[in-house]
């Protein structure tokens, strides 16, 4: 079937789209009963979403088109990004145009341009929010290449189709490789998703916050972009660490058929893992920012011993 994988296609963008504000949500929820206080809900994230873009968006005075241009960027990445991860089938026309390397490109335009935005309006919070976050990319994207690589190489291909089918033919199963590259791919995701104990997506501090210092200029529908590609790109984290230590589930190329029990697989996965995320936020406090550099020194040592035990031991 010619038309099969753009329907795969335009069914994963609309997932991404739809289902990254309740993961969001879900996360917020199991967070909030861990320390025994009442949930705002699994949708709130939408009620936030449709809220912000409701209300109008205030401009300063010398705000360049790099301020004006940055939330639909950040946005369309996100969402572009979401045609090239494998969440319901290894049939996709972007991946086979787009490589691992590619979608570590993608997130580092969009926080390029995220900095640049903080830096626009000359706020002493903007331009700490993206200092601080150029350093933690300059530490975190080296790492996560590593720890991709590692798994390419058992694959034998930078895309992830490839490495999807391969792992998921059993012939990259119980290596050490890969479980170095896990543990450093979780501390990765949660430094570039914002998340503790890099960073406290739910506070507002001057001495402490990251990303939120550099969009706290933004508000209306250009502050609901930012936020809704700030859900798809942990949705996309989650996602691509789940097709790629853990593809079980996927359907094969061709098989419409296993297109619903792929949807179910991959809804179950989320809530293990955003129960696994609850379970680390919980049980770590928020580190300080010269600390960071240890905490990402680990994930790159990690994935680093990932790829020496590939040549070594395997």
């Amino acid at each position: 079937m010619i038309l099969y994988p753009f329907i795969i296609e335009i069914l994963q963008l609309l997932i991404i789209l739809l289902v990254a504000p309740a993961f969001a949500g879900w996360i917020k929820m199991l967070k909030c009963w861990s320390q025994g206080r009442t949930s705002p809900g699994l949708f709130q994230p939408y009620r936030d979403i449709i809220k912000l873009f409701s209300k109008g968006v205030v401009l300063a005075g010398n705000a360049s088109w790099i301020f004006r241009f940055t939330p639909y960027l950040v946005f369309g990445v996100a969402v572009l990004a979401g045609g090239i991860v494998p969440m319901l089938s290894v049939d996709l026309p972007l991946a086979a145009t787009a490589d691992v390397i590619a979608l570590v490109a993608l997130f580092a335009i969009a926080r390029f341009f995220t900095a640049l935005a903080g830096m626009d309006i000359g706020t002493a919070f903007g331009g700490m929010g993206s200092s601080r976050e150029m350093t933690i990319a300059s530490l975190a994207e080296p790492a996560m290449l590593m720890a991709i690589f590692t798994v390419s190489l058992a694959s034998k291909s930078t895309s992830l189709s490839e490495m999807v089918q391969v792992i998921y033919s059993g012939q990259s199963v119980l290596r050490p490789s890969l479980a170095f590259a896990l543990l450093a791919f979780i501390l990765i995701t949660l430094a570039e998703t914002g998340r503790i104990p890099v960073d406290n997506p739910a506070t507002h501090l001057e001495l402490t916050m990251i990303h939120e210092a550099m969009i706290l200029e933004y508000s209306g529908r250009h502050l609901a972009l930012i936020e809704w590609a700030g859900m798809m790109k942990l949705f996309l984290f989650v996602m691509l660490g789940i097709a790629v230590f853990s593809p079980w589930g996927i359907a094969a190329s061709g098989d419409f058929t296993a297109i619903p029990a792929a949807f179910l697989f991959m809804i179950l996965k989320l809530a293990a893992a955003g129960a696994g995320l609850v379970l680390i936020e919980t049980g770590l406090a928020k580190m300080r920012l010269f600390r960071l550099t240890e905490f990402l020194g680990s994930a790159f040592l990690l994935a680093t011993l990932g790829m020496l035990s590939y040549f070594i031991l395997e």
